[in-house]
């Protein structure tokens, strides 16, 4: 019975070949990919990673995934507007810290909250650099209206 459904298999490639069906393919003529490297048991996931455009510490441990982003505080934090959204977002990241001490899972990462008041002192100091190369902020002329507005309600004697 399996010669039957091969041997009908091979009769409709045959004439989908010959009627020019598998002419003009997208990747005709072009090597298959990744045919000259070694196998890779985990070539899916990559593939997806790569197709969808997703980042790879996905696929970290969430103590590691913690780590980095404590590494990565000071850049996260660089355009925020305050020091209250600052210490916000490091507040943020540190109860997530913390709910994952409680419940340790993964591999055993020394992982620490980070300190809301060095971040803070970074950030002051990155704003300042920035402030300092770009030069003082340009002053906006005072209108002369309040002026006369204040000169016009004074009444009365001298």
């Amino acid at each position: 019975m399996t010669d039957r459904w091969e041997a009908a298999a091979e009769a409709q490639i045959r004439t989908a070949q010959e009627r020019g069906e598998f002419d003009n393919l997208p990747g005709m003529g072009k090597p298959l990919p990744g045919r000259n490297t070694p196998y890779d048991e985990s070539w899916w996931i990559k593939s997806f990673l790569e197709r969808e455009a997703l980042p790879t510490d996905l696929l970290l441990p969430t103590p590691l995934q913690l780590r980095r982003r404590i590494e990565r505080i000071p850049d996260e934090v660089r355009d925020l507007p305050t020091e209250q959204a600052v210490r916000a977002h490091v507040g943020d990241l540190n109860a997530q810290v913390l709910a994952w001490l409680r419940n340790p899972t993964g591999p055993r990462v020394v992982v620490r909250p980070a300190n809301a008041d060095e971040v803070v002192r970074q950030w002051r100091a990155a704003r300042d650099r920035s402030r300092a190369e770009t030069g003082p902020a340009p002053q906006t002329p005072r209108s002369r209206r309040g002026w006369w507005r204040t000169w016009g309600r004074r009444t009365g004697p001298g």
